[in-house]
């Protein structure tokens, strides 16, 4: 008798029966296909590249604007559209035209350098925008001409807190605005499930 007491009856292991020619067949063509998808994959990266477009910019609204032939809506951030009316004092006010005219000046007629690589489904390209050392996107935000879309909840935050441009008065948020007015386009928030889907809809444009 063993010092550790009785030892109970041994396992057993019974070997699983050898696949069959057809089970073989089978993981090995799922085998290759997942081969070649990965290998498609990774030839289709190389177009996702990061435009850069530099030129005198054409400031279509407080938040596009067009280089060249190329249309950039700036990432991360929603000014008024440009026909939207905000309130103050008790009175209407252009805060769409106003907004535009922040830009204006903020850009002053430097050279603007825009670069990303996501597009919105108007075909937009979602930029990133400096004029000289102004970071366009987050001077917008800071001077109280737009609100955060996805960036730039610091600086929205801080302009709030300071009744800087819209936040001077009560506006409806540029979605809002977009959505009761039929004819104007649909914006998407610029998170993580926007970048998910352009990134998707990138891949697809590309297959």
């Amino acid at each position: 008798m063993s010092r550790f007491g009785p030892r109970g009856p041994r396992r057993r292991y019974v070997a699983s029966p050898p696949r069959s020619l057809w089970r073989k067949l089978l993981d090995y063509g799922l085998a290759f296909l997942l081969l070649g998808l990965l290998i498609l994959v990774a030839a289709r990266l190389d177009r996702f590249e990061t435009r850069k477009e530099q030129g005198t910019a054409i400031i279509n609204d407080g938040d596009s604007i067009t280089l060249g032939t190329e249309r950039i809506r700036m990432r991360g951030i929603d000014a008024p559209e440009y026909h939207q009316t905000c309130r103050k004092a008790g009175a209407d006010y252009p805060c769409g035209k106003l907004a535009r005219q922040s830009l204006v000046r903020l850009i002053a007629g430097r050279p603007v350098f825009c670069s990303g690589w996501q597009r919105d489904r108007y075909g937009r390209l979602l930029g990133d925008c400096r004029a000289g050392d102004t970071d366009l996107n987050r001077a917008q935000v800071q001077a109280g001409w737009a609100v955060a879309f996805g960036g730039f909840e610091t600086e929205e935050a801080v302009a709030r807190a300071a009744k800087l441009g819209i936040w001077a008065g009560t506006f409806e948020e540029p979605q809002d605005w977009r959505n009761s007015h039929h004819d104007a386009p649909v914006e998407r928030r610029h998170g993580v499930l926007a970048s998910f889907g352009d990134a998707l809809r990138e891949f697809v444009r590309f297959w």
